[in-house]
């Protein structure tokens, strides 16, 4: 019945708890809820409540976008000749003023939670049935709205039918950059005009935070800010050395980064490899061959910012300053596949095998890089005996950020990897299951 196999009927709030994050939420188990009282549950009891009360606050987000999507139709009725004036629809919008007083929202966003509901309910059916059936959550119902309101309605439909499947899965932040590929992928032409459109409108962007600090960033094309992210991270490697300062303090990376960033812009540092001796700033882009060649048009990936679509990778490849690594993956499986062994630290090229082949840190919904993450041992590496296990190869290490690889080796989470698919399952201490997979190269 739970996800732990349980097949007796539930009797223990523990059970009921277990029942209900699989059961199809509605009126008939919303009045069971009250049985997930905290007090009564254990601690994994209290894991199961949780995700059983968010299916529940998906059905009810399902509730609510027919109410708001039925409520636009009645305004939209209302109005002199029943005709909807999109360019005067701030002035006509009275659902969206009534909305905001009642749930106590700004205007702006209760158009927002307007838009998503109607948007949902006319031509996202496959994302509302899911949003009802607890299967997804709002924010992520959200992102298919958002990411697919620019497209033609064939092309927004063969972007939700293709991603669909997958979402249930998938976190929110995943859920967006599984949308964006498919969009590259599906749209290729779409996204250029696009994305020469929105490059007029690059700009620097800033505004006060109070406390006499102040946020400060730039609105560009990814190529850019991935070229800008890279130079910043190499300076930020040197600046203390440069600077003659001594390292009297622990300085994290972000602090280093806003530091080397304040110091390029001012004074110049790191152009090139001028007198510091740097290296020039290195992007990183993955993209098929057949694309790269011109002959197919599956998107690319730049490294850190997501999807572009094969004509951008290929202005990238064939740029005065490129340099191409090659990259073997597995037809069947979408994998990286191909390193001393028996040395802890793993070898520039397992290093580089690994991070290409996961990308990302490999705690489900974690999204940090790979290349910023440590390479950890899934079968701990023995020291004393290097060749009895633990060997340091690309099967047995996987990219951990440092909030998860201390979860891995100081909160008794269990972890294993499937050589064959690359899947990573972690355990919990309270004996839940969760899965993370390598990236796919094909899709």
């Amino acid at each position: 019945m739970g996800e732990r196999g349980d097949t007796s009927e539930p009797g223990t709030p523990d059970e009921w708890a277990s029942y209900l994050t699989q059961a199809v939420p509605g009126a008939d188990t919303a009045v069971l809820l009250d049985v997930l009282s905290a007090e009564k549950l254990s601690h994994e009891g209290r894991i199961d409540a949780l995700k059983a009360l968010e299916r529940h606050v998906s059905w009810i987000h399902a509730m609510q976008a027919q109410l708001l999507a039925a409520l636009h139709d009645d305004a939209e009725e209302a109005l002199p000749g029943g005709t909807w004036n999109e360019d005067v629809a701030g002035q006509w919008n009275f659902a969206a003023e009534e909305v905001a007083c009642a749930l106590k929202l700004s205007g702006a966003t209760a158009e927002d939670r307007l838009h998503v509901a109607r948007e949902l309910d006319a031509r996202l059916p496959t994302t509302f049935g899911l949003l009802e059936a607890g299967e997804i959550s709002w924010m992520q119902a959200k992102a298919m709205v958002e990411i697919t309101d620019v497209l033609d309605p064939e092309v927004a439909a063969s972007v939700e039918a293709d991603v669909v499947p997958k979402m249930p899965s998938l976190a929110c932040g995943q859920t967006r950059r599984a949308l964006h590929r498919s969009v590259a992928r599906l749209d290729p032409e779409g996204v250029e005009v696009r994305h020469t459109h929105r490059k007029r409108g690059r700009e620097i962007t800033h505004r006060e935070l109070g406390d006499g600090m102040a946020h400060w960033g730039a609105y560009l094309p990814a190529e850019q800010a991935a070229r800008l992210d890279q130079a910043v991270d190499a300076h930020a490697e040197t600046l203390l050395e440069t600077s003659g300062r001594e390292r009297t303090e622990e300085w994290t990376l972000a602090q280093r980064r806003v530091d080397a960033l304040l110091d390029l812009v001012l004074n110049g540092s790191g152009q090139g490899a001028g007198s510091s001796g740097r290296s020039a700033a290195v992007v990183q882009v993955t993209v098929p061959l057949d694309a790269l060649m011109g002959v197919g048009q599956q998107p690319g990936e730049l490294k850190g910012y997501g999807p572009i679509t094969a004509s951008q990778a290929r202005t990238i490849a064939f740029a005065e300053d490129s340099v191409w690594r090659r990259l073997l993956t597995d037809p069947d499986s979408g994998m990286v596949v191909k390193t001393d062994p028996a040395t802890y630290k793993p070898t520039a090229e397992t290093a580089r095998h690994v991070i290409a082949r996961d990308r990302v840190c490999m705690f489900p919904s974690c999204q940090m890089p790979a290349h910023r993450c440590d390479l950890d041992h899934v079968e701990p590496f023995d020291q004393l005996s290097p060749h009895q296990g633990g060997e340091t190869t690309p099967k047995n290490l996987i990219p951990l950020c440092r909030r998860h690889h201390l979860l891995k080796h100081r909160a008794g989470w269990g972890v294993e990897r499937e050589e064959t698919t690359g899947t990573v399952t972690w355990t919990t201490p309270t004996g839940h299951h969760y899965t993370s997979h390598p990236h796919d190269y094909r899709e």
